[in-house]
């Protein structure tokens, strides 16, 4: 094969997001550009919008963000080592992500793990008057 027909000029967005590793199935990075999670150029975009290399991505998943420009484009999911090279991430979007996920682990050890086990009959009661239900 060919290198021209190994690397597409083009590749939907949905696609992208999954051979970049940033979404483990399609249909997830889907919901998410559906869900407005996902910008490109600076714009909402759907599932299958074009991305070609140079395009500027921000990302959003969960509480972290990055902030990519589209280096490559590849056709089939390759281990973790060759997605990282289908994007470059901004220094500043690195910084504030490593700056938020020291920031969660922090705050999970200070809290300790969460309770285990069923709850009690009293706390049944009152997840029961939370939720408005009744016995």
């Amino acid at each position: 094969m060919s290198d021209s027909a190994q690397q597409p000029s083009r590749m939907r967005l949905d696609k992208w997001l999954w051979a970049a590793r940033f979404f483990k199935t399609r249909q997830l990075a889907s919901e998410a550009i559906n869900g407005g999670k996902v910008h490109l150029n600076d714009q909402r975009t759907k599932p299958g919008k074009e991305v070609k290399p140079g395009d500027r991505l921000r990302i959003h998943k969960g509480s972290l963000e990055w902030d990519v420009r589209v280096a490559g484009l590849n056709r089939q999911r390759r281990p973790a080592t060759e997605a990282a090279s289908l994007y470059t991430e901004d220094d500043a979007s690195r910084l504030e992500r490593q700056r938020r996920t020291e920031l969660q682990r922090a705050v999970r050890a200070q809290t300790g793990p969460p309770t285990r086990g069923r709850p009690s009959k009293r706390d049944r009661r009152n997840l029961d008057r939370f939720t408005g239900k009744t016995g």
